[in-house]
């Protein structure tokens, strides 16, 4: 035999009986088959079995059950990035003809999305207040197909009364008669600032829970991915086939990546809240602040429905400067801190600084200064965070008449 032809077909294999702490990443396109028979009749879409590396190994299979178990579901879904697992639920669940109804605080690439793929195959689009139900229902309508909830709010961290937005759904399939089937309106919480640790999702009721792998169960800001879970058989199904023509597909690596960073989320996760609390509050305190959004501060916008419902907060807050702090001072901000980086994303090591100009985010009135600064807290020693965070401070003192 050719020494080439040896190395490939070489006839050794390892014992099973191998076990450790890590997963195995095992990385294939191809799955071989015994025979014929095997490769007729081995089924991928329970798990029971393996085809092609694009429908799953045992690394990824391993993967998903830890997402449905983190979040509380039965079947769980990979995609490689957050946005394409928005995507996914808006393609397996709308139809031309059919509306979508997304919070006016959600995440701005899901926005974008509605505003031009889905509107160009002539799926509707509106905004609601989250934290009006009333609002929610009264837009809702018989040909509404699907209801994003965010909790909290991308960016502005408005905390809604979740419960409620599920309930006001429910009622209105009730209303239009869609109990079942096709034609019920399903609820698709993006949840991954709560991605699992605040509060469980599928008690309030929600049919659908995505997150970005990305942010916490990564924790090292160097992964992407997203996930879909959700508890409805049927549900999975249309999601799971879609996903499957969709050629949806995430890296053994990247896999690994999220596997390591899992038995890790819980500590990382409680740690940046803590720190994120602490922070939040000592910038309350500052003459150059007007206000502060975080959950779980007195005052913030749905504070109650977090303490109702919330056991938990993530790593981020946003500041609102006073009025007459203008965009030039707080770029001035931005730029002058040190250890909070210049940087899109969350929840990994490293401390994150974004300015935002939220007016240009909303549908809706804003009723603050338009300029906001979202901070994500890292694992950084909270009193060096807080030290960058005064000396950046400075920099208002030195305004004109300051």
């Amino acid at each position: 035999m050719n020494p080439s032809t040896g190395l490939i077909h070489h006839p050794y294999r390892p014992p099973a009986e191998f076990e450790a702490v890590a997963p195995g990443v095992h990385k294939a396109s191809t799955v071989l088959f015994p025979n014929v028979a095997a490769m007729r009749e081995r089924e991928w879409k329970n798990k029971s079995a393996y085809t092609y590396g694009l429908h799953g190994t045992p690394t990824t299979f391993t993967l998903e059950e830890r997402i449905a178990t983190l979040e509380g579901g039965r079947f769980a879904l990979l995609t490689p990035s957050g946005l394409s697992a928005i995507a996914l639920v808006d393609m397996a669940l709308l139809r031309t003809g059919d509306e979508v109804l997304l919070p006016d605080n959600a995440y701005g690439p899901a926005k974008a999305l509605a505003e031009a793929e889905l509107a160009a195959w002539g799926i509707r689009h509106r905004y609601y207040d989250p934290m009006n139900p009333a609002d929610l229902a009264a837009q809702l309508h018989p040909s509404t197909r699907l209801v994003w909830l965010e909790v909290p709010g991308s960016v502005t961290l408005e905390y809604p009364d979740l419960p409620a937005l599920v309930a006001v759904v429910q009622q209105a399939n009730d209303r239009f008669g869609h109990a079942d089937g096709a034609q019920r309106i399903v609820t698709a919480l993006d949840n991954t600032w709560g991605a699992g640790m605040a509060f469980a999702a599928f008690d309030s009721g929600v049919d659908v829970s995505m997150q970005a792998l990305t942010k916490y169960p990564s924790g090292g800001a160097d992964v992407l991915m997203g996930a879909v879970v959700t508890r409805d058989e049927a549900l999975h199904r249309r999601l799971l086939l879609t996903h499957m023509r969709l050629g949806l597909g995430v890296g053994a690596n990247d896999a690994e990546g999220v596997l390591r960073g899992l038995p890790s989320m819980a500590l990382r996760y409680h740690a940046q809240d803590a720190a994120t609390r602490t922070l939040a509050r000592w910038m309350q305190q500052q003459p150059a602040v007007a206000q502060v959004f975080h959950p779980a501060l007195e005052g913030a916008p749905g504070h109650l429905h977090w303490k109702r419902h919330a056991r938990a907060a993530a790593c981020l807050f946003g500041v609102v400067f006073q009025p007459d702090m203008g965009a030039d001072l707080v770029d001035a901000f931005c730029d002058r801190l040190q250890f909070f980086r210049l940087g899109y994303s969350w929840a990994g090591p490293i401390s994150l600084c974004v300015p935002y100009h939220i007016p240009s985010m909303r549908t809706r009135q804003w009723p603050y200064a338009p300029h906001l600064v979202r901070l994500a807290v890292g694992l950084e020693a909270v009193e060096d965070l807080q030290a960058d965070l005064a000396q950046a401070l400075q920099v208002f003192r030195k305004r004109p008449g300051g």
